[in-house]
C-alpha cells in the first residue's frame, strides 16, 4: 500500500497525475513536464518534498556522531549551515545522500530520500555513535520552492528577511503564519527554499504561496520536471546514478569527501580505492545523434559493452538529449566518444563538462 503526503488531496483537486514513486503516491505532472520545468527557470514552481525523510541527532554526542556518519566536515559548518554528504557503508558505497543541518553542535538534522528513510534510521540507529537519534519523518512535510523569483514570492509571506540566507544556509520562522524551517537548499540549481513545516498545516501553506504565486507566475509541479531539472545539473539521484555499489569518487562527488576530518564510516574503504586508482567514473554526455538515452542503456566502446547509462532525457532548457553514465576512466575526459545503445542501435555520444545548464 504507497504511503500518500498530506498534500494529496491538493494534487488530486489541481489534476496532478498520480503515479506510485518509491512506495509514495505522488504527482509526476499537473499542465506538463516542459511547461513545469520552464516555470522553475524563469519564474517559480512549487514541488511537495514531504516523502523525505528527517532523522535528528540530538546530545553532547550529536556533532561526533555527525562526523562519524556522513563523508562532509560537519565541525568546519557553522551553526544554521547545511551540507550535502554521502552517508556511507564500509566498502564506500551509498547507503544514501544527505542534505546536514546543522542547529548548534548538539542539534543536527539529516535529511534522507524518502524510499531510504527507515532503512537509513535503522543504519543511523545501528552507527548512533553516543548520540540520540530520533526519526521525525512523520512530524515533517516539506514544501520547495524553486525559481528567480522565490525569494520575492516567499517575501510576501513571512516577516523574515530572506536577502542575507546565504545557499545552503537556514533558519526558522513563520511563512502564511506557519513555522517553519526555511533553507535555502533545492535540487533545481535555481534560487529555492525548502519548508519544513507540521504535516497539519502543509495544504494551508501550499495553498498560501499558490495564491500570493499568481503574480510570479508560480506552476505546482511534478516529479517528472524535478528529474528534469536536476538532472541538467548532474546532480544525482539515489537508485539510479548512486547506490551502495558505487562510492563518492566514482560518482564524481570527490568534494563531498573530506578525509582529513578524521574517522567515518567507508574511509577506508575510500583511501584505499584511491591509492589503487578509480576504473570507473560517473560523466556527463550528450547524444550527438538522434535519440535519447535512457537509464540502463549500456554505453558501448568498439560494440563492447563498457559502462551504463544511470540517467538521461531530452534537456528542456538545452533541447538536446543529455545523460549521465558510468564509463571506464580511459573515457571519462572531456570530448571522449563512444557509443549508447539505444533501441538496440549503436549511437554516437560525447562526454562534455557539467552542469550541462548554466544560468546566463
Amino acid at each position: 500500500m504507497a504511503r500518500r503526503t498530506p498534500l494529496f488531496e491538493a494534487h488530486q483537486q489541481a489534476g496532478g497525475k498520480i503515479v506510485d514513486f518509491a512506495g509514495w503516491e505522488l504527482p509526476v505532472q499537473y499542465k506538463g513536464i516542459l511547461e513545469e520545468h520552464t516555470a522553475v527557470r524563469t519564474a517559480v514552481g512549487l514541488f511537495d518534498v514531504s516523502h523525505m525523510g528527517e532523522i535528528f541527532l540530538t546530545g553532547p554526542k550529536a556533532l561526533e556522531a555527525a562526523q562519524r556518519l556522513i563523508t562532509n566536515d560537519v565541525a568546519k559548518c557553522q551553526d544554521g549551515q547545511a551540507l550535502y554528504a554521502g552517508l556511507l557503508n564500509e566498502r564506500g558505497g551509498f547507503v544514501d545522500d544527505v542534505i546536514c543541518y546543522r542547529f548548534n553542535a548538539e542539534k543536527l538534522l539529516l535529511v534522507v530520500n524518502g524510499a531510504n528513510a527507515a532503512k537509513d534510521a535503522a543504519w543511523i540507529h545501528e552507527h548512533s555513535f553516543g548520540a540520540q537519534v530520533e526519526d521525525c519523518s512523520d512530524r515533517y512535510a516539506q514544501i520547495a520552492v524553486q525559481g528567480p523569483k522565490s525569494r520575492e514570492l516567499l517575501a510576501g509571506l513571512t516577516p523574515v528577511d530572506l536577502s542575507p540566507i546565504g545557499y545552503y544556509r537556514f533558519t526558522e520562522g513563520t511563512v502564511a503564519g506557519v513555522q517553519c524551517i526555511i533553507a535555502r537548499t533545492g535540487y533545481t540549481g535555481e534560487l529555492g527554499f525548502e519548508l519544513y513545516c507540521a504535516p497539519e498545516q502543509a495544504t494551508g501553506l501550499w495553498n498560501a504561496l499558490l495564491e500570493k504565486g499568481q503574480g510570479f507566475g508560480v506552476m505546482p509541479c511534478g516529479l517528472g520536471a524535478r528529474d528534469s531539472l536536476r538532472l541538467e545539473m548532474k546532480f544525482a539521484l539515489y537508485g539510479n546514478d548512486i547506490d551502495a555499489d558505487h562510492t563518492p569518487l566514482e560518482a564524481d562527488l570527490g568534494w563531498i569527501v573530506k578525509l582529513a576530518k578524521g574517522d567515518f564510516i567507508g574511509r577506508d574503504a575510500l583511501v584505499a580505492q584511491k591509492e589503487k586508482g578509480l576504473t570507473r567514473k560517473l560523466v556527463g554526455f550528450t547524444v550527438t545523434d538522434k535519440g535519447i538515452a535512457r537509464h540502463g542503456y549500456p554505453v558501448l566502446e568498439d560494440g563492447k559493452a563498457v559502462g551504463v547509462v544511470t540517467s538521461g532525457t531530452q534537456s528542456p532548457s538545452l533541447k538536446i538529449p543529455i545523460g549521465v553514465a558510468y564509463v571506464p576512466t580511459a573515457l571519462a575526459t572531456e570530448g571522449s566518444t563512444f557509443d549508447v545503445e539505444i533501441r538496440g542501435k549503436p549511437v554516437p555520444a560525447k562526454v562534455v563538462k557539467t552542469p550541462f545548464y548554466k544560468r546566463a
